[in-house]
């Protein structure tokens, strides 16, 4: 019933950001770091806490994080869930007002405002094609690669000309027979609905991740910064590509890439990566990329847009906004890789001392 219960096990490895950890002294009773996770959207999550000697009983804001991602998960955002928001909307008449959670006007709201930003690049009306690639909840078919005449049909009616959304009123009017997926936003909107609650119970410094989507806000135990990683793009064990540094700023992490879900036939690698576009899978040498943005569903769908744009046009998108993103994408003879990153994310490959 989870939102990625085929991404479970490769795209919640896929875009995971490896954790480091400097050792903590055991000598330092006034901080300590509360840790607590569990399962989720088909993937993992994992949080951390610095309790700042207040001895307080984490165990009941335990049980609320885990309430609540099974609450986004499964009552409102999971594809795999029949009864779910997305569901019933999913299955709802085309031109009928849909009544949405605060929630799901949220996500959709950022989801058309990328839409928008990537010239479509980022789509959560993609849906079908996922599916019919083989990469969705839906049973795949023996024939996994779509003749073009199939693809055409799907992709008329694909686009978010088809979503009449009222944010005001919090209502939707679907304008075809459209099938969301939130795959590609919803698991870091759920990183920052966790963020809100702990902020809410007075932690100031933590680290939260859900199947690879951060978000990180001031230190560790004796003023020492968190220090995430990025995942070499390989299929095999995750290895360290490289790590960074958040030096006590408060930032949200996501990335993207096609090294873990994907299927080969015939000598043709299929990424799950669809391009909306052109409805099949993308084909450039762009093999993962991570973004920093203020928010986590913001990095979330911002990276997904990128995977599908390729390496030289979100790049270059990047740098137009400001953004800090890295990408790593295979080189010349596809058997090694290469770093590009934008200026905005230099200032976090050092540790300010």
């Amino acid at each position: 019933m989870a939102l990625f219960k085929r991404y479970g096990i490769s795209i919640g490895v896929v875009i995971a950001l490896l954790l480091i950890y400097y050792a903590v002294p055991t000598n330092l009773p006034a901080a300590q770091i509360h840790e607590f996770g569990g399962a989720t959207m088909g993937t993992s999550y994992s949080v951390k806490l610095v309790d700042e000697g207040s001895s307080a009983d984490v165990q009941p804001l335990v049980q609320e994080v885990a309430q609540l991602l099974q609450q986004l998960d499964r009552d409102v955002m999971s594809t795999y869930s029949p009864t779910s928001e997305l569901s019933r909307l999913n299955d709802a008449p085309v031109g009928q007002p849909l009544e949405l959670s605060a929630a799901m006007t949220q996500v959709l709201s950022l989801a058309l405002e990328i839409t928008s930003l990537s010239n479509g690049a980022f789509d959560v009306t993609i849906g079908p094609l996922v599916n019919r690639w083989g990469f969705g909840p839906q049973a795949r078919q023996a024939d996994r690669v779509p003749q073009a005449q199939e693809i055409d049909e799907f992709l008329s009616r694909i686009g978010s000309r088809f979503i009449d959304l009222d944010v005001e009123n919090r209502t939707l009017r679907k304008e075809a027979d459209i099938y969301i997926d939130l795959s590609g936003i919803a698991k870091g909107y759920a990183v920052d609905r966790v963020a809100e609650l702990l902020e809410r119970s007075g932690f100031a410094n933590y680290f939260i991740e859900v199947g690879g989507e951060l978000r990180i806000k001031g230190l560790k135990p004796g003023a020492q910064t968190w220090v995430p990683a990025i995942e070499k793009p390989v299929d095999t064990a995750p290895q360290i590509h490289t790590i960074f540094y958040a030096n006590g700023e408060t930032i949200a992490v996501a990335g993207s890439g096609d090294y873990r879900n994907y299927f080969d036939l015939d000598g043709v690698h299929y990424s799950h990566e669809i391009d909306p576009a052109t409805g099949r899978p993308v084909n450039h040498s762009l093999a993962s990329v991570y973004v920093i943005a203020q928010t986590a569903a913001r990095a979330d769908a911002l990276a997904t847009a990128f995977m599908v744009m390729g390496e030289d046009a979100s790049f270059a998108l990047a740098e137009e906004l400001g953004l800090a993103a890295y990408f790593i994408s295979k080189d010349a003879l596809g058997d090694g890789f290469e770093d590009r990153y934008t200026s905005r994310f230099a200032q976090y490959l050092e540790p300010i001392n």
